[in-house]
Formats: structure tokens, C-alpha cells, sequence
């Protein structure tokens, strides 16, 4: 074990830990075991990164423009600050996420993940400078780690380059789903079905219809999704605690972000308004709104393929592909698991949405205290939208088929389909018609014949597949219709 200490007090540390005592207090101070996202790890990696580099070029500057000029302030060794940049390399490729022990929920506005991954990076840079972890009298986590840096803006940077990245990712993911429903409407084009207005048949329709409403759907999520950087790419770093800059050299707070948009090749500036993008987190409202949007569209569309494979339509025309066991009691039972995720995950973007609402408006003043919750939920609905994308195209819109051969009956069968004669016959003598439809469980090629309302060939004429899903019909096509 090791000694160390703040001005609280004296902890034993686990000797070759790369955590010191402000994680260890985070850990306990916060009894909560919610993962905190490895994304945003990675990103506080990247940023810390950005801010070492940004201070080797500020001793190249200072060796250029003021050689042999001492200042009041110590300037770090550039061997130093190489090891702390390998260190912060390490952290942007995930590695020794293990000693990253700070909970997901939290309170302090960051900070403990800020000193977290700031004891990590100063002992690794003593483990490689050949040192004891621990040892900071020679690397700090403050002086050192943590140069002209402030939990306050390398905290809600690294969440944005977070999202970013995932927002990417998620992007993708859409465009994949997509072009699984677009074949999906392709293979079933004019495939007739019964279309449904508040769970009643309702008119003819098709399937290749209904797939390009899910379509168009995604096609507005990827386009609302692919604009969200614009949201979130103005950041505060560099502005120091609460976006003034003080304490921190001009230089750095004018080269840090460019230092940054070249390492993580993101369209990320700097904000015109460092306080205001320290005090404001309503770009996380807005992005996550988009987010909420598209978890609408997935649940609707899920939604309607749970319904239509479900065994409560007799005739069946949708099948959902059969993935696991659904009963432990009732053989053979298999259910909609992938619509049920879906919907599932829905759910948890909506209560996210209202969380990042609600904590966004709870700032003060000059810092809002909840980033943390803010950043987790929205990466959090962002990895959840991303496996609801792939799941549904992996595992649902692969596999699903619809009985072709079938749905043309079932249309002819079914009364709705006199609707598709009102503007030849009016509705009360179409009503007829669906109403011995209904009274016999008969065709509307039987029923007519019954009732001798229309000619068989016309009648014939006007209920193909053609005619049914036409747009409309023009005022000649209603001449001489007996």
C-alpha cells in the first residue's frame, strides 16, 4: 500500500494503482455501481492530449520570442510533458479503463472524473519515467496532469467529442436499417394488404406502402441525426473555470481547440462565447430531442410489425422472424423479442430525454453542477439507438416475410375493399356491398353477384392490384361504369 493525501486527509492506496485518493473518495462519496461510458473516458484522453500539445508549443514559442527570458511562473520540462501526452494517448485508446473507478452518477459537475483520469495519466508518466506511483512530488495530478486545464471545460469538451464520435456512428446505423426497409419495400411492391385506421380495416393498401413510410421515416432521423454536429461542435476549452480564460495563457486558449479538431479529425471550434458554453448544456437538449425523435420512429414502426405478426390476425400475411424460445413453460412459443427491445429502448430514451431536460435547466449561474448525468444519459441513449439500428437489421428486416399469395384474397374478402368503388357507385350502394360482404363472409365479386349492383367485368376491372393502389382516379374513369 501507499500513503496519500489531501487537505481532507491521509488514504491508503493499493501500491501499483493508477487511482489515487480524489477517486477513491468519488467512489465513495457516490455508492453507485452505473458504468461510467468508456467512450467519454476515451474522449477525456483525447482532449488532455490536445492541451499537452498545445503546451509544447507554447515552450516552442517562449524558446523562439523570449530565449533566457525567466517568469514568474514555472514552466513544466518538455520530457514531462511528453510522458503525460503517451499517458493521455493510452486513456484516447481505452487502455486502463480498469483503474477508472469513479461511478457514472455523481455529484461535483466533473471533477471526479477530471482528477480521475488526471491520477492515471500522472502515474503512468512516473511508471514510465521509471518512478513509484504515488511519487508526485515529481508528477502531479494538479500541477502536471492538469495544466492549464479546468474540470469546467475538459469535461463538457470530451462529451461533446463523445458524442460526436457516437453520433457518427449512430448515423451510419440509420443508413443501414434503412436500406434494409428499402429492400423490403422493394421485394414487396404492389403486394396487397388491408390498410388499418384505429385497428379497423380501413381501405386497400399495400406493403411496399407501409415499408416506405418507414422508410421516409429514417431517411428524416439520418438527416435530422447528420445535423446534430452543428449543435454540439462549439467548445469551451481553454476557457478555464467559468469561460474567462483566467490563469490561462492567450496562447493556449486560442491553439488548444485547433490542437484538438486536428487530433480527433471532428468538426469541433471554438465558441465565440466560452461562458456561455459553460454555463448552457440546452445544445445536449436539442440533440437529444433529435434522438428522441427517431426513437419515436422505431417504436411506431416495431410496433406495427409486432401487431401484424402477432397471432391475433387469423390470416397472417407477416411473418417475424423466429430468434429464441419464448416460453420456458409453453412449447413451441416463440415471441417478437427484437420489437419488444426496440420498443424497450424507446422507453429509455424518453425517460433520458426528460432527465437531460429537466438537469439542463438546473444550472447556476456560471456552471450547471449536473453535467455528468446529462453526459451519461445522452451517450447512453446514443449506444442504445445504435443497437436498436443493428438489431432490427441484423436480426428483423433480414429474415421477415410476408405470404404474397395470400394477401390478394384476403383483400377481396375483406369489406373495406368497397370503399375502392364509392366514386362509381356512391357510398350507400358500396355500403350494401360490404354489408352482405360482412353478413355472408362472402367476396365482393359474390356479393355483387347477389345483389347485381355493378357488372362482374367492371367490377373485375376496378378491384386489381392496379387500380386499388392508383393515386386517386380522374371524373372519366367514372362514365358508364354498369
Amino acid at each position: 500500500m501507499r500513503i496519500e493525501s489531501d487537505f481532507i486527509g491521509k488514504r491508503e492506496i493499493p501500491k501499483d494503482s493508477l487511482w489515487g485518493i480524489h477517486s477513491l473518495r468519488a467512489k465513495e462519496n457516490f455508492p453507485d455501481n452505473t458504468q461510467f461510458h468508456k467512450e467519454w473516458y476515451m474522449a477525456v484522453g483525447v482532449v488532455k492530449q490536445a492541451c499537452y500539445k498545445t503546451y509544447l508549443d507554447f515552450l516552442k514559442g517562449i524558446d523562439r520570442k523570449f530565449p533566457n527570458q525567466e517568469f514568474p511562473f514555472q514552466l513544466l520540462d518538455k520530457n514531462l510533458i511528453e510522458n503525460l501526452n503517451d499517458a493521455a494517448d493510452e486513456i484516447n485508446l481505452g487502455k486502463h479503463f480498469e483503474h477508472f473507478i469513479v461511478p457514472a452518477i455523481q455529484g461535483g459537475a466533473g471533477t471526479s472524473i477530471n482528477m480521475n483520469v488526471n491520477e492515471i495519466i500522472a502515474n503512468r508518466a512516473l511508471q514510465q519515467a521509471g518512478e513509484n506511483c504515488g511519487d508526485y512530488d515529481k508528477v502531479d495530478p494538479f500541477e502536471h496532469a492538469n495544466v492549464f486545464q479546468s474540470t469546467n471545460d475538459v469535461i463538457p469538451t470530451s462529451l461533446k467529442v463523445a458524442a460526436i464520435r457516437l453520433l457518427q456512428e449512430l448515423e451510419e446505423s440509420i443508413n443501414n436499417l434503412r436500406l434494409q426497409v428499402e429492400k423490403t419495400e422493394s421485394n414487396y411492391r404492389n403486394v396487397l394488404r388491408i390498410g388499418y385506421t384505429q385497428m379497423q380495416a380501413a381501405v386497400p393498401s399495400s406493403y411496399d406502402k407501409l415499408f416506405s413510410t418507414y422508410n421516409n421515416a429514417l431517411s428524416r432521423d439520418w438527416w435530422r441525426v447528420s445535423k446534430c454536429f452543428e449543435r454540439i461542435k462549439e467548445v469551451n476549452l481553454g476557457g478555464g473555470a467559468i469561460g474567462t480564460g483566467l490563469s490561462i495563457p492567450r496562447f493556449f486558449i486560442m491553439e488548444v481547440v485547433p490542437n484538438l479538431r486536428k487530433l480527433t479529425g471532428l468538426p469541433i471550434t471554438r465558441s465565440e462565447n466560452l461562458s456561455d458554453a459553460t454555463a448552457n448544456q440546452d445544445g445536449f437538449v436539442e440533440v437529444h430531442a433529435t434522438l428522441k425523435a427517431h426513437a419515436v420512429n422505431l417504436e411506431k414502426m416495431v410496433a406495427d410489425l409486432r401487431l401484424l405478426g402477432s397471432d391475433l390476425f387469423q390470416n397472417r400475411e407477416l411473418h417475424l422472424p423466429q430468434k429464441q424460445v419464448g416460453s420456458s413453460i409453453m412449447p413451441g412459443k416463440v415471441n417478437p423479442v427484437i420489437p419488444e427491445f426496440v420498443i424497450s429502448t424507446a422507453h429509455k430514451v424518453y425517460a433520458n430525454d426528460v432527465m437531460i431536460s429537466n438537469l439542463s435547466g438546473q444550472g447556476c449561474l456560471e456552471l450547471n453542477a449536473y453535467l455528468p448525468s446529462i453526459g451519461h444519459a445522452l451517450l447512453d441513449s446514443i449506444k442504445l439507438l445504435i443497437a436498436a439500428n443493428n438489431t432490427l437489421a441484423e436480426n428483423l428486416f433480414k429474415e421477415l416475410s410476408i405470404q404474397s399469395n395470400s394477401t390478394e384474397e384476403n383483400v377481396l374478402y375483406n369489406p373495406s375493399v368497397a370503399t375502392a368503388l364509392s366514386p362509381y357507385i356512391g357510398y350507400h350502394e358500396a355500403a350494401k356491398l360490404a354489408k352482405e360482404m360482412k353478413k355472408n363472409s362472402c367476396t365482393i365479386l359474390e356479393a355483387n353477384n347477389k345483389l347485381e349492383i355493378l357488372s362482374n367485368d367492371k367490377l373485375k376491372e376496378l378491384i386489381t392490384p392496379e387500380e386499388l393502389l392508383k393515386l386517386g382516379f380522374v371524373l372519366s374513369e367514372t362514365i358508364n361504369t354498369k
